[in-house]
């Protein structure tokens, strides 16, 4: 009984965190902005000190996405929203429920980015006042394809974004004594090369599945492909740009490095075992 009252508390705690991620986006107009206690520009944990204001900080850098001159094929989202929850979704004491909701709150976070590049054309509307023309997506629906099992956390979250997407499926696990994928599992819609794809997997460790991903959509006749993490470890993004160069990389986090089990650090963990408890 004790162990289930404090594994309570300790998810209204999160949760509490979670809600008050909102306030730093309200306050990003200003040139001066109140901060947290302690806090820094780059751990935007969002709980006001309310009343006090630092005007020695400087407006925060509103550009949505920073891109890394060794790695040309990768842009990191910094959205504070999405800097705020990474940070609660790395936290080990995060429990499943708010570990996949904080999943699925970052895809749809990062979608609104990684889709800004889709091709429009011209689409006439007729409003109540009169005949118009508008804009809208170019081809055939998007698609979006979790990398099984972990990448089915971010459907949902990319969907909401965009509700008439395809999604498709590819399985794959990696052999944790050699590191290499293994695929059991693809599915996707028939017409790949006229679709605009997007592979998604909360991690891009050592590459091997995203580059076996790609690759087996490109078998299928993909042309235009997209991969979407959360965090991602320098190996990865380099396994994939030497891989597949015209595939554009997203993620919230560019980490340091992987540890010998090939695992991201400091990352998340296991991304699946987070998501599904199972670990």
């Amino acid at each position: 009984m004790t162990t289930e009252k404090t594994h309570r508390g300790d998810e209204r705690n999160h949760q509490s965190e979670r809600g008050s991620a909102l306030s730093p986006a309200r306050n990003a107009g200003s040139a001066t902005r109140a901060t947290t206690m302690g806090a820094t520009p780059n751990d935007p944990r969002g709980e006001l000190d309310a009343g006090r204001e630092d005007t020695s900080l400087r407006p925060m850098d509103t550009t949505p996405v920073r891109r890394v001159a060794e790695f040309p094929t990768l842009s990191v989202v910094q959205h504070p929203l999405v800097q705020h929850k990474l940070t609660l979704l790395r936290d080990r004491r995060t429990p499943t429920k708010i570990f996949k909701e904080l999943v699925d709150e970052i895809a749809m976070l990062m979608a609104y980015e990684v889709t800004r590049n889709l091709a429009l054309e011209p689409a006439p509307v007729e409003t109540p006042l009169e005949q118009t023309t508008g804009w809208q997506v170019a081809g055939k629906k998007l698609t979006l394809v979790p990398i099984l099992r972990a990448g089915l956390g971010m459907v949902e979250g990319m969907s909401r974004l965009v509700p008439g997407a395809r999604v498709g499926h590819i399985g794959l696990y990696r052999d944790h004594s050699t590191l290499e994928p293994v695929d059991y599992y693809f599915k996707v819609p028939s017409d790949a090369a006229e679709r605009d794809f997007f592979v998604l997997d909360p991690m891009l460790a050592t590459g091997g599945s995203a580059a076996s991903a790609v690759g087996s959509l490109k078998r299928a006749g993909a042309e235009r492909i997209s991969f979407i993490c959360l965090v991602a470890a320098p190996d990865g993004v380099r396994r994939l740009a030497a891989a597949h160069p015209d595939v554009a990389v997203y993620c919230a986090a560019l980490d340091r490095a992987l540890n010998d089990q090939g695992y991201i650090l400091p990352g998340l963990g296991d991304a699946g075992d987070r998501l599904f408890g199972t670990r």
